[in-house]
C-alpha cells in the first residue's frame, strides 16, 4: 500500500491506497464527519490517547487496553506506596483540543449563527468521549471546570458501561439501523438482547439531569438527534415550563419499521416531551405524526400531535452548509497545492468522486456495482474516467467490507492497463484540505445512499464548485433519492434508485456526456437552494420557530388561559345590537355522557337558559354537538328557535324550521362508510368488547369496554393508520381518541358549519357580537375561525370560551365547567 501523500502526486497508478487521520483546517467542521466508535450524542470533547493504546471496538475493550498500559508501566516504574497509579494519560500536561468528529453539519451552523448574531451565549452539553472510570474526583473537576470556564461546555461524567452499552449496543446495533430501514433480524444481530435499553435510559437520564441542574430561567434547551430520545421528556418532567426542542438529523422509517423496535413507545413518548420536534424533511415529519398516531393512538394533525393536555409542534427544516466558511478555507494555499497536483496527475481524464462511510446504509456496493455497469457498457469512456472512492474504514461489516474488495478486485482486473486505473478505491478518510481539493477538481459526484437523513456532502460540492473565471466546473450530482437533500433539489440533480444499478450506470453516462448548458441549467438551481438553506439560515429558523410555537402552547394552556371575565362580557354584550351564540353540547352545556343519560340529569335546566336567551330577538343561539340530528332533535325538540349543529358540523337546523341541510354528499358519504366499515369489521373481530357506531356522515369505532385495554389501543391506532391511507383519496380522516376512532369527512366540521351561519347574513348587518364556547378537540376549528374574526376586525367583540381541561385556543377558560357557563348564560339573558 502507498503512502497518503504520494497517493495524490503525478504518475502514481496505484488503485488504492490507505490515509492516516490527520487534523483537519481550523474553524469549519466537515459536515459530514463521523462519529467515533465509542462516543455518543451531543458535542464530544476529545482528549490525546496514550501512545501505546490502540483504538478498539468499544470503550470497554478500550478501558482494558488502557488497564494493560498501565500495568506494563507500573513494572517499569519505582512503587510508590500509598500513592494510586496514575492515568498515563494524565501523567504530563493535558490540553483540550477541538474534536475532529461527531456532528460537523450542526457545529457549522451553530458557529454560523454565532457570527451572524442570532444567538449568544451557547452552553453545550456532552461527554469527554473516552472512559473516565479511570479518573479520580479531582481530575474530573479540573476537567469540568476547565471545560466550563474556557469553553462554556458542561461535562457529562457516565460510568464506561453505561457509554459503552448506550452507544456500541444499543444506538449502533438497534436505533441507527432501524431509522435508515433496516430491521436488525440478521441470525448474527444482537439486537433482541434489550438489556442494552437500561444503558440508554441512563446516560439519557444523566444528560437530563446535568440539564435541570444548570437550567435558568429563560434559557431555550436544543437537544439533537437519536442518542437523546429520551431528553426531552426526561427534562419537561422536572421543568413543565421549560422551552424546549429536539431535531433529529437521521432519517425516521415509516411506523412499519418503527413498531419493530420494544420500547417503541417510550422513545415516542421522550421525544414528545418536547415543545417542537424538527426533521429534515417533510417525509421524515410526515412518518413521525403517522407513527405516534399508530402506536400511542393520539391524533396526529398535520403540524403537530395532541396529547391529552398539551400540543407538541412536529415540523421539517433541512440543515445545510456555512458557504462563507467554506469559500475562505477551500482559497487555503495548501487546498491550491493539492489541486494542482491532482489536475497534473489526472490531467485529461474526467473524475467522479464519491466520500463515504463503508456500511450497510451508505451504497458504496451499490455505487461500485453501477460503475462496473457503467465501464461494460461504455468502453469508449474507461480511458477517460476515474471514479475516486473515499470509504472511511469500520470494523461493522466485515461480510460488507469483503464484497466491496472483491468488485474493486474485479473491476481493477477487467478495466485498468498498465498506464490508467478507472477507479481508486480508498480506505480510509482524508484530510479536509485534501477534500476540498477533490470536490474543486471533480467532474461530477456521486451519492447512491440507501437511506440517509440529508447527506451535505453535495452542498459542499456545489459550493466547491464555483471557482473563478476558468475554474467553474458546475458538473452534476448524481444523487439517491433516498437521500434528505434530494427533497430540496427539485430535479435538479441526477436522481437514481440505488437498488437500480441500470439507473446508476445511466446516471454515470448522462453526467459524463451533459453539455454545459445544461450543467449551467442544474448548477443553478442546485446553488439557489445550497446557499437559501444555510446552517445559518436552518438555526435561525429552528430558533425562531421553536420561540413561536412555545408562546402558542403557553398560550393554549389551560393554566395560562385567562378565567372569563364576566362583568366584561356583561358589557360587551349590552353593546351587541346582533349577537351570535354557538355552544357546544356534550361537555359544555351538559356533562358528557350517552344522550340518555345526558337527557334526564341535565336538559331541563339547559333549555330553559337557551329559551331565556331566545327571548331577546337580538339573540341567535346554535348548538352543535356529535350526535346525529334524530337525537339532537330529541334533547332540543322543546326550544323551538334554537339552531342546531348535528354529527360535527354535517347538518345544519335553522332556528324556527324543520328543515335540515346535509353539507357532505349523500352518495359519496355511502360509498365511503362502506369501505371503512369492512375495515372495522377487521378490528371489532381481534378487539374483545368493541363494536362499531354508525352515524349519518361518520363512524365511530369504540374500545371503551374491551377486556384488554392497551392491546385494543394499539388495534386503534393501526386501525385509524390503516384508514387514513386507505380513505386519503375519498377525503375522510380517522382520528383516534381515548376511548374510541373517529371516522368523519375531512372538508366538514364545526367551523364550516359556523362559517355557513355567520357568512349568511348580509356584509352590513352581520353580528358584532359573537360568543362560542366548547370544551373539546372538535371545539377548536370554531375558536379558531372566531380568533381569526376578531383579528381581521369582521366582528368587534368576540368572546371564545372553554370549560375543559385540555389545552385550547379559546381566550377564557370557565374553572366550574357546565355550571359555570350555565350561570353566566342567565346573568346575560338578565340584561
Amino acid at each position: 500500500m502507498l503512502d497518503h501523500e504520494d497517493f495524490f502526486s503525478p504518475n502514481q497508478p496505484s488503485a488504492s491506497g490507505y490515509f492516516p487521520k490527520v487534523p483537519d483546517l481550523k474553524g469549519l467542521v466537515r459536515s459530514d464527519s463521523h462519529v467515533p466508535e465509542w462516543a455518543t450524542g451531543g458535542l464530544f470533547f476529545n482528549q490525546p490517547r496514550g501512545k501505546n493504546v490502540s483504538p478498539a471496538a468499544t470503550i470497554l475493550e478500550y478501558a482494558k487496553a488502557l488497564e494493560r498500559v498501565q500495568a506494563q508501566n507500573s513494572k517499569q516504574r519505582p512503587v510508590v506506596k500509598n500513592k494510586k497509579s496514575a492515568d498515563p494519560r494524565w501523567t504530563a500536561e493535558w490540553t483540550v483540543v477541538p474534536a475532529v468528529q461527531g456532528n460537523g453539519g450542526l457545529t457549522n451552523a451553530v458557529r454560523a449563527a454565532q457570527a451572524s448574531g442570532q444567538i449568544d451565549d451557547v452552553l453545550t452539553v456532552g461527554l469527554i468521549g473516552f472512559p473516565t472510570d479511570s479518573l479520580d474526583e479531582q481530575k474530573k473537576t479540573e476537567i469540568y471546570e476547565k471545560l466550563e470556564e474556557e469553553y462554556q461546555s458542561l461535562t457529562v461524567f457516565v460510568k464506561d458501561s453505561d457509554l459503552d452499552g448506550h452507544y456500541s449496543h444499543y444506538c449502533k446495533t438497534i436505533l441507527w439501523p432501524l431509522l435508515h430501514y433496516v430491521v436488525p433480524d440478521h441470525p448474527k444481530s444482537k439486537a433482541f438482547l434489550d438489556h442494552s435499553w437500561v444503558y440508554y435510559v441512563a446516560l439519557n437520564q444523566a444528560f437530563a439531569d446535568k440539564v435541570v441542574k444548570n437550567y435558568k430561567r429563560g434559557d431555550v434547551i436544543w437537544i439533537h438527534d437519536y442518542h437523546l430520545l429520551l431528553v426531552p421528556e426526561m427534562i419537561r418532567k422536572k421543568l413543565a415550563d421549560a422551552q424546549i426542542g429536539f431535531f433529529l438529523h437521521t432519517a425516521f422509517p415509516s411506523s412499519e419499521v418503527f413498531r419493530c423496535l420494544a420500547f417503541r413507545k417510550e422513545l415516542l413518548d421522550g421525544v414528545l416531551g418536547a415543545n417542537l420536534v424538527g426533521f429534515q424533511t417533510q417525509e421524515y415529519a410526515h412518518h413521525f405524526l403517522q407513527t405516534c398516531s399508530r402506536i400511542l393512538a393520539v391524533e396526529a394533525a398535520e403540524n403537530g400531535v395532541q396529547l391529552e393536555n398539551r400540543f407538541v409542534n412536529v415540523w421539517a427544516s433541512p440543515i445545510g452548509v456555512d458557504p462563507q466558511s467554506l469559500n475562505k478555507l477551500r482559497n487555503e494555499p495548501e487546498v491550491g497545492e493539492w489541486m494542482q497536483q491532482m489536475q497534473e496527475r489526472y490531467k485529461g481524464k474526467r473524475i467522479i468522486v464519491a466520500r463515504d462511510k463503508l456500511d450497510s446504509i451508505r451504497g458504496v456496493r451499490q455505487k461500485l456495482l453501477g460503475y462496473e455497469l457503467f465501464l461494460n457498457k461504455n468502453p469508449h469512456w474507461k480511458d477517460k474516467v476515474v471514479l475516486v472512492q473515499v470509504a472511511s474504514s469500520t470494523t461493522e461489516d466485515s461480510e460488507l467490507a469483503s464484497t466491496v474488495s472483491e468488485i474493486v478486485t474485479r473491476i481493477d482486473a477487467v478495466h485498468s492497463t498498465l498506464t490508467h486505473q478507472p477507479l481508486v478505491f480508498l480506505r480510509q478518510d482524508i484530510a479536509f484540505h485534501q477534500y476540498l481539493a477533490l470536490l474543486q477538481i471533480a467532474d461530477a459526484l456521486a451519492i447512491t445512499s440507501l437511506r440517509e437523513g440529508m447527506n451535505l456532502t453535495c452542498h459542499e460540492f456545489i459550493i466547491c464548485q464555483d471557482g473563478v473565471s476558468s475554474d467553474k466546473k458546475h458538473g452534476p450530482v448524481i444523487l439517491s433519492e433516498f437521500t434528505g437533500s434530494a427533497s430540496i433539489f427539485n430535479g435538479a440533480e441526477l436522481s437514481i434508485n440505488p437498488w437500480d444499478y441500470q439507473s446508476i450506470a445511466e446516471a454515470f453516462r448522462i453526467a459524463l456526456e451533459m453539455n454545459a448548458e445544461e450543467k449551467e441549467r442544474r448548477y443553478e438551481k442546485m446553488r439557489n437552494m445550497v446557499m437559501h438553506h444555510t446552517g445559518e439560515f436552518w438555526m435561525r429558523n429552528l430558533t425562531t420557530h421553536l420561540s413561536k410555537v412555545h408562546d402558542e402552547q403557553f398560550r393554549r394552556d389551560t393554566m395560562s388561559i385567562p378565567r372569563l371575565n364576566v362583568p366584561q362580557l356583561i358589557q360587551a354584550y349590552e353593546h351587541g345590537t346582533k349577537r351570535l351564540f354557538i355552544l357546544d353540547y356534550e361537555g359544555t352545556l351538559a356533562s358528557y355522557g350517552s344522550v340518555k343519560k345526558t337527557v334526564l340529569t341535565s336538559i331541563e335546566k339547559v333549555s330553559d337558559t337557551l329559551d331565556d336567551l331566545l327571548a331577546d330577538d337580538r339573540n341567535v343561539v346554535y348548538v352543535m354537538s356529535g350526535r346525529t340530528i334524530e337525537e339532537v332533535e330529541l334533547i332540543f325538540g322543546r326550544v323551538p328557535r334554537l339552531g342546531l349543529i348535528a354529527e360535527n358540523g354535517c347538518f345544519l337546523r335553522e332556528g324556527g324550521s324543520d328543515e335540515w341541510t346535509q353539507f357532505p354528499n349523500e352518495e359519496k358519504t355511502v360509498k365511503w362508510k362502506e369501505a371503512v366499515n369492512q375495515i372495522l369489521q377487521y378490528y371489532v373481530e381481534r378487539v374483545e368488547g368493541s363494536w362499531v357506531e354508525e352515524l349519518h356522515c361518520s363512524l365511530i369505532f369504540h374500545y371503551e369496554k374491551a377486556d384488554q385495554y392497551d392491546s385494543a389501543r394499539r388495534h386503534a391506532g393501526d386501525c385509524a393508520n390503516h384508514i387514513n391511507d386507505a380513505c386519503e383519496q375519498q377525503r375522510v380522516r380517522a382520528i383516534p381518541t381515548k376511548e374510541s376512532v373517529i371516522i368523519e369527512p375531512t372538508d366538514f366540521d364545526k367551523s364550516t358549519a359556523a362559517a355557513h351561519i355567520f357568512n349568511k347574513y348580509p356584509e352590513a348587518d352581520r353580528p358584532n357580537f359573537l360568543m362560542v364556547a366548547g370544551n373539546d378537540r372538535d371545539d377548536e376549528v370554531v375558536f379558531k375561525w372566531a380568533q381569526q374574526l376578531k383579528e381581521n376586525w369582521v366582528v368587534q367583540d368576540v368572546m371564545t370560551v372553554t370549560v375543559g381541561a385540555r389545552n385550547s385556543l379559546a381566550m377564557s377558560t370557565l374553572t366550574n365547567g357546565t355550571t359555570g357557563l350555565l350561570s353566566v348564560l342567565s346573568k346575560l339573558s338578565k340584561h
